[in-house]
């Protein structure tokens, strides 16, 4: 990780009670509750690049969408009008810059500002922020009391390609999916999609529609299931109710059935195996080989579960537009792939949907009283925190739901924290593990190849609650929104005080 500016000048630089790295789902979401819960606060957010969106503005691959379903993908408070539920990238993104204009956020948006290093400082009870401009190599320094670290848990400059084997010598063109060309022309020609995740099930069908005939190559089949583009109930209820009531009633209804579906994958995981087969068999061609392609060897949501909105993936299968292989790549060729079955794959285009490199705070170097902060060594209080990092919220949402299902509980937790922390004069809050015997586990306990290749570069989460990570809402609801924001093992402060004060300070403070 890169150090902290060598001899900042905290006094000659702006200073911000809240500083929000990145301009994505989470950070909009964080500048909109700060303004809506604590409008005295002043706060920016810095984005790296020259758009707000994240995920959203960077991929730009035929056919990216959601996964989820928007109802739950949404925010809370901001109602999803659009009759599909599944929704396109240009529909997120318009729904999201809608977000920024109504909450007047556009002014605390600051577009080419990447942060670099933060150091705090127990003394002055702040952070010391050096960023750098990535339209012109500028730096600068900020303090803020507060850091918020929106930027999700994956690298935006360079997605993750495994090294191939005789790649120098294929003759036509290789892609990967986050830097997806403008000038991309398929029209006509022979793709083969090496991936079986999310990326790869939208890219296939999208791609169909004008390529002479586009393969999927998987190494590992996916699960995969086909779920309405439009959900019935939800514009039903939108038509008899309005947005804002339907919106509310849509988005109970599609939290209890992801939760119900995710229970049942994980206690009946034999039964659930077979109902996916038996969808799928439905939606493939007679007498397709269902077991060879879509019966992966670990259980239902062990990983995530792929959504093809109208089953539009079966739909290119069916119609012989694009087709599944599972195999391994022995090298590539200068025509195409060379499978270790000896079979080869004539190509003009590859596409390496092979994944994401992880990277946690976005290689933000972090250092608390001049001491690096190794991340592996720390662990996630309340799934927001780290242990012995002061006045830092992060936000992850869930990997077995909707990811800003839980952004917008951490983003209204953090509020009423610094609520919490005005009324009662803290200018430090601190978690610290009670229990240094507690055992510890990956803070994402999830078994996908790009969390795996990143294990040890990630902090850590407990065996109990609060250092315990939790993926599941209506747990996170009971300690995020209805418990105090107390606990004993977070730990309040004065600037350059010598000890801390009790945790349970204003006891009656801010539920």
């Amino acid at each position: 990780m890169s150090s902290a500016p060598s001899s900042p000048d905290p006094a000659a630089a702006e200073h911000l009670d809240v500083l929000i790295v990145g301009a994505g789902i989470s950070g909009i979401g964080a500048g909109r509750y700060l303004k809506a819960e604590l409008s005295s606060k002043s706060f920016a957010i810095l984005e790296a690049r020259a758009a707000s969106g994240g995920t959203w503005d960077l991929f730009r691959y035929p056919g990216i969408r959601s996964d989820s379903d928007l109802h739950t993908f949404g925010y809370e408070f901001k109602p999803w009008r659009d009759e599909e539920s599944i929704a396109s990238a240009p529909r997120i993104l318009d729904y999201l810059r809608e977000t920024v204009a109504e909450n007047g956020l556009d002014r605390h948006i600051r577009y080419h500002h990447k942060v670099v290093s933060v150091s705090w400082s127990s003394e002055q009870a702040r952070w010391t922020v050096l960023t750098e401009r990535t339209d012109s190599g500028e730096q600068a320094t900020l303090t803020c009391s507060w850091l918020f670290a929106a930027g999700g848990y994956y690298r935006y400059d360079q997605g993750f390609t495994p090294d191939f084997e005789g790649r120098e010598r294929f003759r036509g063109t290789i892609v990967h999916p986050q830097h997806w060309p403008e000038d991309l022309d398929y029209a006509g020609k022979r793709v083969v999609v090496i991936g079986s995740g999310a990326t790869a099930v939208t890219l296939l069908p999208a791609m169909a529609e004008t390529t002479a005939h586009v393969t999927m190559l998987q190494r590992t089949p996916s699960y995969i299931m086909a779920v309405p583009k439009k959900d019935a109930v939800a514009n039903t209820l939108r038509r008899l109710f309005g947005p804002e009531r339907a919106y509310a009633l849509t988005r109970r209804k599609n939290i209890a059935q992801q939760r119900l579906i995710w229970s049942l994958c994980q206690r009946y995981p034999k039964a659930a195996r077979r109902f996916i087969r038996w969808a799928n068999t439905r939606q493939l061609p007679e007498g397709y080989p269902v077991d060879e392609h879509f019966n992966p060897p670990y259980d239902p949501w062990d990983q995530r579960l792929c959504a093809v909105p109208d089953g539009d993936l079966f739909k290119a299968i069916r119609e012989g537009r694009a087709s599944v292989v599972t195999d391994r790549i022995s090298t590539f060729t200068e025509n195409g792939v060379l499978l270790e079955s000896g079979r080869e794959l004539a190509a003009d285009v590859i596409v390496t949907a092979t994944g994401l490199n992880v990277q946690a705070f976005g290689g933000i170097g972090i250092t608390v009283d001049g001491e690096q902060v190794r991340l592996p060594e720390t662990v996630a209080y309340k799934g927001m925190m780290l242990s012995g990092v002061p006045n830092l919220a992060f936000s992850i949402g869930y990997t077995n739901s909707s990811w800003t299902l839980k952004v917008g509980l951490l983003c209204e937790h953090f509020c009423r924290l610094l609520a919490h922390m005005d009324a009662h004069g803290h200018d430090v809050a601190r978690p610290e593990v009670s229990d240094p015997a507690m055992p510890t586990r990956p803070l994402l306990d999830f078994d996908a190849g790009y969390v795996k290749r990143a294990i040890d570069q990630l902090p850590r989460q407990g065996d109990r609650m609060p250092w315990l990570t939790s993926m599941d809402y209506r747990s996170d609801v009971k300690l995020l929104r209805a418990d105090s924001v107390l606990d004993p093992e977070l730990h309040f402060s004065r600037a350059g005080a010598a000890h801390t004060d009790s945790a349970h300070t204003g006891t009656a403070a801010t539920r």
